[in-house]
Parts: C-alpha cells; sequence; structure tokens
C-alpha cells in the first residue's frame, strides 16, 4: 500500500457541505458508563484488570464488538457496526478525524469493490432518509439531506443522509440504537479502492456517532481507543466514560476551539532521556498538535523531525543505515537489530513527548518504527516531515496504549498497556479466568458462520502463557456453495480468511504441507485444507497472533461471509516448530560446501593428471629428426625430398 493510501483519513482539509459539525453542548451523565468495542489481544497488567472491573460495574449494558486489521498492513483498523431491520453487516473504520459515518448503497453508481455487499435500503423495515430541513444542505431536489466529504489525498464520498438502526454485534447487551448516517451514492480515491466498507466517524460534530450516543443519554461525553502492538492486529474501544480513570494514566490539555480536531498541547521531546530544546511554538502551527486514529504514521515540522531523527541516529551508532524498502520513498531505516521485536528496545532509545502539565508519555521503539519488508532484523523510522506546520500524530504512535478522549473535561488520556487482550479480557466477567488455547487438533461440526458458535466441548485446554513456536497452523474447512455450477473463488476466501484472522494474505494459502482434499461430498460440498504461516520476514507465528487464530478456532468463532454458501470447520491443528541446533540449521550448507569442495578436488585432480601427461609427451618427441628440404633429407624422411 502507497503512503497516499495510508493517509487516507489524516485530519487535512476537508468540505464540510452539511451543518453537522458543530460541537455540540456537553452533557452531564455522571452516573452513566460505556460501550466495549473490542479490537483483538495477550496478557494484562493487574491495573488492566481494574480498569475492566471498572466497566463491569456500570449500571448500563455494554456493547462489545471485535475491531480487526493492522495499522500497518491495511492502515486501518476496523469495527463492524450492523445497520438496519434484519440487520446488515460492515467494516467500518474506525476514524477520529471524521464526524459523518457513511456505508455505500445499492444506488451508489460510482463504489467500489468492498468487503461486504452494498447497504441495501429497500430491505430494512425501519429505514429512513432524512427530509430536507433548515438544519442541512439539501440535494437539487429539495427534498433530501445530503453530505459530502473530501481528504488530503484527493478521495471523497458523498450520498444521503439516512436514518436506521444500529446494533453492535451479537455479543452487545445493548439495544439497537436509532442513528443518522449517510448511505453512499459516489466515492472516488481511496475510499474507492480501499477493502474496507467505510467510515465510523467519532470526530466532534453532531453526526458523529458519539455525539448521536451522547444526545440519547446512552453514554457520557468520553470514548477510548486501544491499538495492538507491532505485527498484532486488534485491541479495543470504548464508547463512554472510564470511571475513575485508570491508576498511571497521563493526561494532556484537549482545546476544542483550537481546531475541530482532537488536539493536545505538546511543548516538548526528550529521546533517550535529552531534551531536544525545541521552541514549543513548532508544535503549535497550524491545527496545532492533532492525534487521528486514521492516520498510520507520525509527521511532524521539519525543524522538529529532523531534531528527532538525529537524536535516535545519534542513539545507534552500531546499526547499519540502510535503504528503505519502496524506492519511492526516501525512508530512513537500520539494520542489525535482530528479528525479534520484543529486543527492539535493546537498540533503539526510548522517545518522550512532553505536555503542558510537565507529564511525560513514553513512546517505545514499537511506537516510532515499522519492520522493513524486505531485509530482516531491518527496521525504519515511522516519522517523516510535515508539508505544512501541523504535528499529525498517527495510530503508530500509540499502539500498547489505551488513549482516552475525554470531551466532556477536554483532555486525552494515555496509558501504556497490552491492547491485544483488551477486549478478550473485558468481554468476560470480571473475576474469571483469562482463556487458554490448546496446540492439539480440535474436531467440530459446527457451521462458520457471522454468528459466533459454542466452543467444542472435546477440545482439552492446554496452557500456553509461556513463548512458545507455533511453525504452521492447519485447518480443514467444508464449504457448501449455493450453486452446484459454481466454483468458489480460492483466492477470495483466502483473503477473507486473512481479514478475519488478522494476518497478511500471503500467510493464508491452500496447505502445501499435507494432501490438499477437493472433492464433491453431495454435489456441491468442497473440503478444503488450509495453511497459516508465518510472515516472510519471521520463522514462526507470533504468540500473540497464534493464540488469536486458536482461539477463533477453538470457539468456532471464525466469520466468514455467506456469499458463497455455508461452511464447516471439520478440523484443526496447530504445529509446534522446535528450535534447530546449529548443525541443523546450517547442515544443507555443510553438505552443500563439502560437496562444492570435493568437486573442485576432483576437477584439480584431473587438471593435475592432464597436464603430467602432456609433459611425458612433450620429454619423448624428437625435434631434430625432422630437417627441411634446404638443409637436406633426413633417413627416416626421405619420402620429403
Amino acid at each position: 500500500m502507497d503512503r497516499a493510501s495510508l493517509l487516507l483519513l489524516s485530519i487535512s482539509i476537508f468540505l464540510d457541505l452539511t451543518a453537522a459539525d458543530k460541537i455540540p453542548d456537553k452533557l452531564d451523565l455522571a452516573a452513566e458508563s460505556g460501550m466495549i468495542f473490542p479490537l483483538s489481544y495477550s496478557s494484562l497488567p493487574p491495573r488492566v484488570e481494574d480498569f475492566r472491573r471498572r466497566l463491569h460495574q456500570s449500571q448500563l449494558p455494554n456493547a462489545h464488538m471485535k475491531l480487526y486489521d493492522d495499522l500497518l498492513a491495511n492502515g486501518y483498523y476496523t469495527t463492524r457496526l450492523l445497520i438496519g431491520t434484519p440487520p446488515q453487516e460492515f467494516a467500518l473504520i474506525v476514524d477520529t478525524g471524521s464526524t459523518v459515518t457513511y456505508v455505500p448503497c445499492s444506488t451508489c453508481k460510482h463504489c467500489g469493490k468492498h468487503q461486504d455487499p452494498k447497504f441495501q435500503p429497500e430491505l430494512s423495515s425501519t429505514y429512513e432518509a432524512v427530509k430536507c430541513n433548515p438544519d442541512c444542505n439539501c440535494d437539487d431536489d429539495g427534498k433530501l439531506c445530503i453530505y459530502e466529504r473530501r481528504y488530503a489525498e484527493m478521495s471523497s464520498s458523498s450520498g444521503i443522509l439516512s436514518e436506521d438502526l444500529i446494533s453492535f454485534g451479537n455479543e452487545s447487551q445493548l439495544s439497537p440504537q436509532r442513528a443518522v448516517f449517510g448511505c453512499e451514492n459516489a466515492e472516488t480515491g481511496d475510499l474507492f479502492s480501499q477493502r474496507a466498507d467505510g467510515i465510523m466517524g467519532l470526530g466532534r460534530g453532531k453526526l458523529s456517532i458519539v455525539d448521536q450516543l451522547v444526545d440519547k443519554g446512552v453514554i457520557e461525553d468520553s470514548f477510548s481507543l486501544c491499538y495492538g502492538g507491532m505485527e498484532v492486529g486488534g485491541g479495543a474501544m470504548v464508547l463512554g466514560k472510564i470511571s475513575p480513570p485508570p491508576a498511571g494514566m497521563v493526561f494532556a490539555r484537549s482545546d476544542p476551539f483550537r481546531s475541530p480536531y482532537y488536539n493536545i498541547d505538546l511543548k516538548q521531546m526528550h529521546v533517550a532521556g535529552k531534551s531536544l530544546k525545541l521552541n514549543p511554538k513548532v508544535f503549535n502551527g497550524k491545527h496545532g498538535t492533532v492525534l487521528d486514529s486514521g492516520t498510520t504514521y507520525a509527521y511532524f515540522p521539519k525543524e522538529a523531525f529532523n531534531a528527532i531523527k538525529d537524536a535516535v541516529i545519534k542513539e545507534i551508532p552500531s546499526l547499519k543505515r540502510i535503504h528503505g524498502p519502496d524506492p519511492n520513498y526516501d525512508d530512513i531505516c537500520f539494520s542489525g537489530a535482530g528479528r525479534d521485536v520484543a529486543e527492539i528496545h535493546n537498540f533503539f532509545p526510548e522517545i518522550a513527548m512532553e505536555f503542558g502539565n510537565h507529564q511525560k508519555l513514553i513512546l517505545s521503539p514499537e511506537n516510532y518504527l515499522f519492520r522493513h519488508t524486505k531485509v530482516r532484523g531491518a527496521y525504519c523510522l515511522g516519522i517523516f516531515p510535515d508539508r505544512d506546520s501541523t504535528t499529525l500524530l498517527g495510530g503508530i504512535v500509540v499502539r500498547n496504549t489505551l488513549v482516552t478522549y475525554d470531551r466532556e473535561n477536554d483532555k486525552l488520556g494515555f496509558l501504556k498497556t497490552n491492547c491485544s487482550d483488551l477486549w478478550r479480557r473485558l468481554a468476560s466477567p470480571p473475576d474469571s479466568p483469562a482463556p487458554t488455547s490448546p496446540v492439539t487438533q480440535n474436531k467440530s461440526s459446527n457451521n462458520i458462520s457471522p454468528s459466533p458458535g459454542p466452543a467444542s466441548s472435546k477440545s482439552p485446554a492446554v496452557d500456553l502463557s509461556g513463548i512458545f513456536r507455533i511453525g504452521v497452523i492447519t485447518f480443514e474447512v467444508s464449504i457448501s456453495v449455493n450453486n452446484a455450477s459454481m466454483k468458489p473463488n480460492f483466492s477470495e476466501i483466502a483473503d477473507f480468511i486473512a481479514h478475519e484472522l488478522e494476518i497478511q494474505s500471503s500467510q493464508a494459502s491452500l496447505s502445501m504441507h499435507s494432501p490438499l482434499v477437493m472433492y464433491y461430498a453431495k454435489g456441491n460440498e468442497y473440503r478444503l485444507k488450509w495453511g497459516i504461516y508465518p510472515p516472510q520476514s519471521s520463522e514462526y507465528i507470533s504468540n500473540n497472533t497464534a493464540l488469536n487464530i486458536m482461539s477463533l478456532l477453538k470457539e468456532n468463532k471464525l466469520r466468514l461471509p455467506g456469499q458463497f454458501g455455508s461452511y464447516k470447520l471439520l478440523e484443526w491443528k496447530a504445529e509446534q516448530k522446535r528450535k534447530q541446533s546449529w548443525w541443523e540449521k546450517h547442515l544443507l550448507g555443510v553438505v552443500g560446501g563439502v560437496m562444492i569442495s570435493l568437486l573442485v578436488t576432483s576437477v584439480m585432480v584431473k587438471l593435475a593428471l592432464v597436464w603430467r601427461r602432456r609433459q611425458e609427451e612433450e620429454a619423448t618427441y624428437e625435434p631434430d629428426a625432422i630437417v627441411m628440404r634446404d638443409k637436406g633429407c633426413s633417413k627416416s624422411y626421405d619420402k620429403l625430398c
């Protein structure tokens, strides 16, 4: 994905053609708490357990929803919302820089091919288009309200404003809520080409999902996001207030009148504990310092970028500077830090952001680095110079950080934690132990459907709390197609599997390690065996990713689209890869070296023998026996005379 597409949801200038982005009045709902939207999972420190208890003590129901995708692989995180009666499901990008939630409509004449089918208003009994009124912009006929959004990279979305029931999934305790959203009639640029269906707007404005729920009295004027760490998708989103705030949370002031975006009062940067002594005004240009969940990387004014870059390079003299993975960009990359992400803190320094209240947010290397995709053990800076004077902090800066957008008190809170495990622990009762995951074979005949099925009772649980190495995870699926003459698109199914398991598409493929079984059982059934392999830069599937995949398979919660028919999970297996000894790792090289040495020796011996034979032949040769005619004839060669 090119860098322009990763900036899809940057806070840049966009046209607001509705009257929707006015800052709403704050509501005092002190007795209310939040809805929880899970993003994926690992193990949490005790203070997150306390945070989980705070949420479960709420008198209001919570909505538990998983967030999908990976920040760097996809450029965004998505959650799934269901719209209409009966509900139609959509994968929406979670974006704090947008105010409108929108999905492509069946009437859209210029919409791309996305993850799910377009929304069909005619199939929803609770759907209503918003009629033209003084608070909105109207269509040419003066009948319906319309919206339009344009982004910096020249993508756009436009359509009509609609109202319908929005549901938060089968695991949600919250009843569906009526809300206004955009029904797209046209989209361009990255919005047209992206895999996600649309946008879930969490910004400031009365069309924002947050504002609408606040206005209904369902939640307080606050929400939180928590993104997974490097190479780990998922995390959690909480709509509502966390009260009291978790211990250790660092706060920064956010001024809603400074800009319409979620800004913070950043004053100084520190690298390896040393202040860069920058003028605080450098972080206060244009829109100030903005935190935007829809942006991938971090962008600083040139003066601040150069200072941070030079300070980081000064702290890593042992690493080698190399070219970036994409020749179209001048990425700053380094090799020699090793392939283990957990060890990069031994090579790269910490960076600290100091706020106006002198509190500091510590950024570990995973908060400003991304892995080089072509060189093992190499990493690149995920910070770049901004073209204007705005400081834009994307999702990379807050990986494994719980960020609370406390709009009621005009501040943002930051707490370092393990976000990948958060949704699972929040969804479980406060006193229940964390579920374990097996490395064994599990057999089941339950359907793989959008609604989670029950876990198999025959599956023994094995505690994998320590370090383990999973080399491959295989599972066998039966696909019953709706039309016997229609062959499933295996590449498309692989993409869906990768998306559901939060891995790269290249990691999901038809298994090559065991025979592929593919036959018709009843005329329209395919039986396929899939393999999940490590990414190209690793020897093993990471612990967090393996646990996530095995948990989904064990609990039969793998969700695939129903466009081809029904699915059944038949069996699955995770195979550990034993750590190889030096001889096992290098045996092929050693054998190859020996063979080459023997071949070279054999050639040298043959050359020596040939040379020796020629020497012997020259020793028995008598050149004086041949005499030219002008010198007389030899007795031996008298025929020449």
